[in-house]
């Protein structure tokens, strides 16, 4: 599932000021709002990972995002949030407990309890890594190494992903993201 949800500003006249208010249709918990448009935008996602932390807190499934009509704005869950909800509703559609994905992950239930606390983000890999145990995706377990030659002939070691481009959902981009590559060059994976 994308985690893209449409919301709508709407403006909000005071006696002394205006300001914009921020409602998701397809969630009705996540209001927020500022004085200009730009800030309203800006805490939209906060307020809708909060709203959809509260669906995995309740253990209830996490509403799916409708079509943005117009005059909408499409707001993206940061990926780390979204690997997060990816891995819950993996577990939800399979029925898995906590202490079920600690023992397929041959962890503590503490730490695998930690994948899903949106208080204190767990590595992306290591979400990731649990999505592969629940079936969710298709990928081995650890980076591969080839063997290429340099255009000097010399052999060389290059890392190959270790998860398919497919196993990974496609984000949807709206027009206040922008991918930055990494320290090392590598754009990030977009969940």
């Amino acid at each position: 599932m994308d985690y893209a949800y449409p919301c709508t500003l709407t403006p909000d006249e005071d006696e002394k000021r205006t300001c914009f208010v921020v409602n998701f249709p397809d969630v009705p918990e996540a209001i927020t709002g500022a004085r200009t448009r730009e800030e309203s935008l800006l805490l939209a996602e906060d307020a809708l990972v909060a709203a959809l932390s509260m669906y995995v807190d309740a253990e209830e499934d996490i509403p799916a995002p409708g079509a943005p009509a117009s005059g909408q704005e499409l707001i993206t869950v940061p990926p780390q949030a979204a690997a997060q909800f990816a891995l819950y509703a993996a577990m939800r559609r399979e029925g898995k407990s906590i202490s079920d994905l600690a023992r397929s992950l041959g962890i503590r239930e503490s730490r695998a309890r930690r994948l899903l606390d949106f208080n204190r983000p767990s590595r992306l890999d290591e979400i990731l890594s649990a999505l592969c145990t629940l079936g969710r995706n298709s990928c081995s377990r650890g980076p591969r190494r080839t063997r290429s030659r340099s255009s000097s002939g010399r052999r060389r070691l290059t890392a190959a992903r270790s998860i398919s481009p497919s196993a990974v959902p496609e984000r949807p981009r709206s027009h206040r993201h922008s991918v930055h590559a990494d320290e090392f060059g590598q754009a990030p994976f977009l969940p």
